[in-house]
């Protein structure tokens, strides 16, 4: 393998605290837009994005439900313990895991974890006017994490647990304890499937009225879903950003969607970096299928994976390729998982012709991302957008990247 190096360093500026958009705005559409376009930046309201993108784009949108990851439980020694739940263990499948009843295991950080040696955490709880019970045990450490097994009296699924016991994930780097207008603002107005630890902010902005608008107007709508996990938080921490190791998240595309794909190839905007990513993860399923007859979904699509594919691969070939795939197996979707790493060292984008996507943290694989799509130009647009008075980061103001 190449031998690869990134200086994060080169990745970094300064974000005052000021900035970071603690809150939502009131109104989801209202926010600022930057607008990137061949080099030129500008500005307008994230309302008027259907003057600003080409006419007839393809949006793909991540369909994916910010689950109510945080259980606070108490040791029956008094101690608090808060359990942040990651991905399913046991049934290690999203839609069975929030389905079983009675008992299941997690893969979770555990808060206060130097309290809680052995033994069960619990929360007592009432639930139609009786009173029940959830009890966690430490099963396995896998050093960050925790495999954690749950116990539960009430007759419920664990997604209905979640949903009665469990508070919403708000970023690390808000600095507060999540509040009511989480539970509906920290959520996209078209997610379905739930699955995910963080919000794909990029799609905060849209309101039901703005989608129906610009689909009257000729645009098209897609979606995938991509479950977006704890460690799109997680720093860069060594000065080589290529030593940084990707985490891993579930996605699924349905066929319907690739065949649209493909239709509007050239013409499609990804809404957030999960979509980014998503979609990006396709050509290297579709790769393994020319190479080796099979998409092999156990298999995850490597953080390195995409930048072996040759350049003579296009976008289009990978969707044709996908498209005949599924058709010849009956698929009416694909489930797979990606630690996709997206950088400026030779990325090319094959699927994907425009961005919408908010601001990122200094030294973060998503500024990463940004700068493998506009080059340096990252620099000129964080600076513009820190000159204007852009509001950054999950509940900030957006930017569309067009090349």
């Amino acid at each position: 393998m190449t031998e690869r190096h990134i200086d994060i360093n080169e990745f970094d500026y300064d974000l005052p605290e000021a900035r970071i958009a603690k809150f939502p705005l009131p109104e989801r559409s209202a926010s600022k837009l930057l607008v990137y376009r061949g080099g030129e930046i500008g500005q307008a309201h994230f309302a008027d994005i259907a003057d600003i993108l080409p006419a007839g784009q393809l949006l793909v949108f991540n369909n994916t439900k910010v689950i109510r990851a945080r259980i606070i439980m108490h040791k029956p020694s008094g101690a608090r313990i808060e359990v942040f739940c990651l991905e399913p263990h046991a049934p290690a499948d999203y839609e069975r895991a929030f389905a079983v009843t009675g008992g299941c295991e997690w893969s979770c950080i555990v808060g206060n974890r130097k309290k809680w040696k052995e033994g069960y955490v619990e929360i007592n709880f009432e639930l139609g006017g009786r009173r029940e019970y959830l009890r966690a045990w430490l099963a396995e450490n896998h050093g960050r994490e925790h495999v954690v097994r749950f116990e539960w009296s009430a007759a419920v699924t664990f997604g209905q647990l979640l949903e009665h016991l469990g508070k919403i994930p708000i970023p690390p780097y808000l600095n507060r304890e999540s509040e009511e207008i989480d539970y509906t603002r920290y959520q996209t107005v078209y997610s379905k499937f739930e699955g995910s630890v963080a919000a794909p902010t990029a799609g905060l902005h849209f309101t039901p009225e703005l989608i129906e608008g610009m689909k009257a107007r000729g645009f098209e709508f897609g979606e995938v879903t991509l479950h977006v996990g704890a460690g799109t938080f997680l720093p860069v921490k060594d000065e080589d950003a290529a030593r940084h190791p990707m985490h891993t998240e579930h996605f699924e595309v349905r066929r319907a969607t690739v065949a649209a794909l493909l239709e509007k190839w050239g013409e499609v905007t990804a809404v957030g970096t999960t979509s980014v990513r998503t979609l990006e993860s396709l050509t290297a399923l579709a790769w393994r299928i020319r190479t080796a007859g099979t998409p092999d979904e156990g298999r995850v699509v490597g953080q390195w994976e995409l930048y072996a594919v040759p350049a003579e691969f296009s976008g289009r070939d990978a969707l044709e390729t996908l498209l005949r795939y599924m058709e010849r197996k009956g698929l009416e979707r694909l489930k797979a998982a990606t630690q996709i790493m997206i950088t400026p060292l030779g990325y090319e984008f094959r699927i994907v012709r425009n961005i919408i996507t908010n601001f990122h943290q200094p030294k973060s694989t998503l500024l990463l991302l940004v700068s493998a799509f506009v080059g340096d130009d990252w620099h000129r647009i964080y600076d513009y957008a820190l000159a204007h008075g852009f509001r950054f980061l999950s509940y900030g103001d957006s930017s569309v990247l067009m090349r």
